[in-house]
């Protein structure tokens, strides 16, 4: 047994016309399967409320904001996690807003909002980025759950038919344009037109 294991391991680590196309073929496939199931497990991993919660930066303040939410409690029981909010669903999008989140680790790794303190002054800033984004990408994670096709304007208050019949229809507004502070308290909006 031993021989024919020192037999295949000489024919396969020597160059040969027949083999080594075939073994290196054969291995990167094998090794591509690998790779593609471990990029896949840790991007779902790290796509979970949990892992959003792990840190305390965001356990402590926007979390604790959303448990008093209706996105978190209702009487229908959905709730939203936060990759439900701050993840689009789709995996070209998922993959870019991965890519874009990457940055944020620093925010960690440099302790940016390590503190109360620092979250709320730099609450703005981090609102902005993201309501920036949404209103770049037309509430794409909004619209994963609130499909405009199937809301029922009679049960809507009258101020909320009419907006959503009209601008949203139009397409001259968003979601994020009219719902901000929806699932997380606003920041101080001192100074910004309309509030």
């Amino acid at each position: 047994m031993k021989a024919y294991f020192l037999r295949v391991w000489q024919t396969i680590s020597r160059p040969s016309v027949h083999y080594s196309l075939g073994f290196l073929t054969l291995g990167g496939f094998i090794a591509g399967i690998i790779f593609w199931g471990g990029f896949n497990t840790a991007l779902e991993v790290s796509n979970t409320e949990q892992f959003c919660i792990s840190c305390h930066e965001m356990r402590d303040n926007p979390y604790d904001e959303l448990k008093t939410t209706i996105h978190f409690s209702n009487r229908s029981g959905v709730r939203a996690t936060c990759p439900d909010c701050h993840v689009p669903h789709e995996w070209t999008d998922k993959i870019a807003r991965k890519m874009q989140a990457s940055k944020e680790v620093w925010g960690k790794v440099f302790g940016t909002i390590s503190t109360r303190e620092k979250f709320l002054e730099k609450r703005r800033e981090l609102a902005e980025h993201e309501w920036a984004r949404l209103k770049a990408n037309d509430s794409l994670e909004c619209r994963n759950c609130h499909d405009f096709s199937y809301m029922d304007f009679t049960t809507q208050s009258v101020r909320a038919a009419k907006q959503h019949s009209t601008s949203l229809a139009s397409g001259e507004k968003t979601c994020i344009d009219c719902h901000k502070g929806i699932a997380h308290h606003l920041p101080d909006m001192e100074g910004v037109s309309g509030w």
